[in-house]
């Protein structure tokens, strides 16, 4: 999986290398995130929320100022959803997701050396593996597994992300904090046991971002 990622950045550096000198800054991002899903187990039935789980992520970010306040970036992540269920007697059933997540933001900053700033934006992805590492229980209305042989769950991730943060500037080095919450419209279901999926996601990351081209209003 490790391996795949790191192939994955390469291939974006690669795609980029023509057109790096209209690129502000890059750099990475890291940190934790938190996700949960709601479903509905058949039509009518009243949406049911599941605990969540709690994992590392982190990302290449290539970022680029269009104004002097206002820019756009592209990142390439590596993110792990799922949820965990317990019933009344405490058994566990966990699952986990494994992408590579593509988000796309528009960034507004406000502030000179320290800013703060929103993002919205889309994000895309691709699920690497999926797993069951705990199931402990089966009864009627409770999420199915997702890594044994033949649940073959949908591969394409998409939504809507925003979040909101603070930055600091250091010469050409910006540290920024921020929490970004996404929502995903897609579902990993493909064999009809669950009649509808949604899964949102909190993220709280630190970035490092070095410029690497001086924008046309600082010459």
């Amino acid at each position: 999986m490790q391996n795949t990622f790191t192939l994955l950045l390469l291939l974006l550096l690669g795609l980029v290398s023509e057109n790096l000198s209209a690129q502000t800054s890059v750099g990475f991002r890291g940190g934790y995130s938190s996700s949960s899903y709601s479903y509905r187990h058949r039509p009518g039935a009243t949406v049911t929320r599941t605990g969540g789980i709690t994992a590392p992520t982190y990302s290449l970010v290539i970022e680029q100022f269009l104004a002097k306040n206002a820019g756009a970036q592209i990142e390439i992540q590596y993110l792990q959803l799922g949820y965990t269920q317990r019933d009344t007697l405490n058994r566990t059933n966990q699952t986990t997701f494994d992408y590579v997540k593509v988000p796309f933001m528009s960034n507004f900053y406000f502030g000179n050396k320290g800013r703060f700033h929103i993002k919205v934006g889309t994000h895309i992805g691709y699920m690497l593996s999926a797993a069951d590492p705990v199931r402990e229980y089966e009864t009627p209305g409770v999420l199915p597994t997702y890594g044994d042989v033949g649940d073959n769950p949908r591969k394409l991730l998409y939504g809507l992300s925003a979040g909101a943060g603070l930055s600091k500037l250091f010469g050409k080095s910006t540290l920024v904090g921020e929490v970004r919450f996404s929502y995903d419209f897609n579902r990993p279901e493909t064999r009809g046991r669950v009649f509808d999926m949604t899964s949102t996601n909190l993220e709280f990351t630190l970035a490092y971002l070095f410029q690497i081209i001086k924008p046309k209003w600082q010459n």
